[in-house]
């Protein structure tokens, strides 16, 4: 089975590119962030993308975060809250339950360039932190907003105390690998210049000057059923790049 994460920086906008994605890829599920939509703003075409059940979660505020994923098999519950009322009414999550797995799809927020949503930042990590400390067979995805290691981002020097990349930030991501789940992209790929996120000028993209801010964690009890991950940085159509797992689960 394959599980896509992609902030798609506004469904609507990059709607043939994900299109086209799909229908090249065939994946068991798509996770979505930033799609900036609710289900009367979306398209026929993206409501019955292939096979696809979409599940969306939208942001009471219009066109703006969002998340939501495709998926080819029905799940058996659908959750959209944290009981964190500012992060719930963004619809920054979304949590699909099978018989074998709970796949869960998160947008965290930036934090602002002047950090002026940090605290909401911070709150959001402990109000999540506290929800899923104790899953167990559990995958969580999305743009967590975080570099985690000096090779997750090309110029670490020079963000030391940039957004995305301040030690406090850095720190989330150790509590969160402390929780027992397991930063899949590191369990296959040891190196740095593998990037998940670009600036939107100077050719950040075209030189690779980038961040991996895009992560899919699994809980340490289904390390056995993975297989593979994968950045697919060629795959245009966002300021992000999917990023995906093979893993072996039934549903």
């Amino acid at each position: 089975m394959n599980i896509i994460s992609w902030n798609i920086n506004g469904l609507r906008s990059s709607a043939d590119k994900f299109l086209e994605y799909v229908k090249n890829t065939n994946y068991n599920f798509y996770c979505l962030q930033e799609v900036r939509a609710d289900y009367n703003q979306i398209p026929f075409d993206l409501l019955n993308a292939g096979n696809y059940k979409l599940v969306l979660n939208s942001s009471k505020k219009k066109g703006y975060s969002g998340v939501a994923v495709y998926c080819k098999n029905e799940p058996k519950n659908i959750q959209k809250i944290i009981n964190f009322n500012k992060f719930d009414m963004d619809g920054r999550f979304l949590q699909l339950d099978y018989d074998n797995f709970s796949l869960i799809n998160v947008y965290i927020p930036n934090g602002g360039r002047k950090k002026e949503f940090f605290e909401y930042k911070f709150d959001t990590y402990k109000f999540l932190f506290d929800y899923i400390k104790k899953k167990k067979k559990t995958i969580i995805c999305g743009d967590f907003n975080i570099a985690h290691e000096d090779i997750d981002l090309a110029r670490p020097k020079d963000n030391q105390n940039n957004t995305m990349f301040t030690p406090k930030e850095r720190e989330i991501i150790d509590g969160l690998l402390k929780l027992k789940y397991i930063d899949t992209f590191r369990v296959d790929h040891s190196g740095g210049g593998y990037y998940s996120w670009w600036y939107n000028f100077h050719n950040a993209r075209e030189r690779n000057i980038g961040w991996r801010i895009d992560y899919i964690f699994i809980s340490e009890d289904l390390l056995p059923n993975f297989d593979k991950s994968f950045i697919s940085s060629g795959i245009m159509g966002s300021d992000h790049c999917p990023v995906g797992i093979s893993i072996n689960l039934d549903f």
